[in-house]
């Protein structure tokens, strides 16, 4: 069993509409198993933020790493980094601007975004924030398999809406260390061997990753809240990959 001496700390960020609230049930299991692990909330995200709605994916980004740098113990490894979903924005930017505070990137049901990539481009301007939509539209947008009447009711009762910058900015990214960053795909509500072949394909949500240079893929069949439907089973996959000497 790897000591929390010596696992690299392990950051756990949620997709939209999400907080750290969303791994509880992951930490639980990670502690178990002595990992160093937190979850966090991006801003935008924070339901007690009075100027949440105008955060921007800059505004995550440099959240992620204040969280990367001021966490770390003077000396030790980077970091694994946890990606669910619409975190793979912010998440992308922060490979750009310091790849060497991650040590592994970890997209649950995500990957890495293009340069010039915009999550809802035509979003008016006028729209502050976009809420969790109804469960039947967004069951035909991500798959809710594996979700209980209680977690959706959880879901809704905690979820935030999303501020609209964040949701129109474009990503620009020039560096391309991000590539070099070791990099697992969880893949959850598409199968591994589908997302591989729309990469090659150069299909636009997945067009990146035929770039990775050192890249791992694993089947974790559920829905697109994995945290939810299959907690344990995602902590695991974590665990092993937080435990690897790369």
């Amino acid at each position: 069993m790897t000591s929390t001496t010596s696992s690299p700390t392990v950051i756990l960020i949620a997709g939209h509409w999400l907080g750290a609230w969303a791994w509880d049930e992951v930490l639980e299991h990670l502690n178990t198993h002595h990992s160093r692990a937190i979850a966090i909330t991006l801003p935008g995200l924070d339901g007690d933020d009075p100027e949440r709605a105008e955060k921007t994916l800059d505004d995550q980004a440099a959240a992620i790493l204040d969280g990367l740098t001021r966490l770390r113990v003077p000396g030790d490894q980077p970091a694994i980094v946890v990606a669910h979903s619409g975190a793979n924005a912010p998440v992308s930017l922060v490979l750009d601007r310091h790849p060497e505070l991650v040590r592994r990137v970890m997209w649950v049901d995500s990957g890495p975004v293009a340069t010039g990539s915009v999550f809802a481009p035509d979003l008016p301007e006028g729209v502050e924030e976009v809420p969790l939509p109804p469960f039947d539209v967004l069951g035909q947008q991500a798959s809710l398999e594996g979700l209980s009447a209680e977690i959706l009711e959880r879901f809704r009762a905690r979820a935030v809406p999303e501020p609209g910058p964040v949701l129109r900015q474009p990503v620009e990214l020039t560096n391309d260390a991000r590539r070099k960053v070791r990099t697992t795909l969880v893949c959850c509500s598409i199968p591994s061997a589908q997302v591989l072949e729309l990469s090659r394909a150069g299909h636009a949500m997945f067009a990146e990753v035929a770039n990775l240079e050192h890249l791992d893929v694993i089947d974790l069949p559920t829905g697109h809240w994995p945290m939810w439907s299959r907690p344990g089973d995602l902590a695991n996959v974590i665990q092993s990959a937080a435990s690897r000497a790369d």
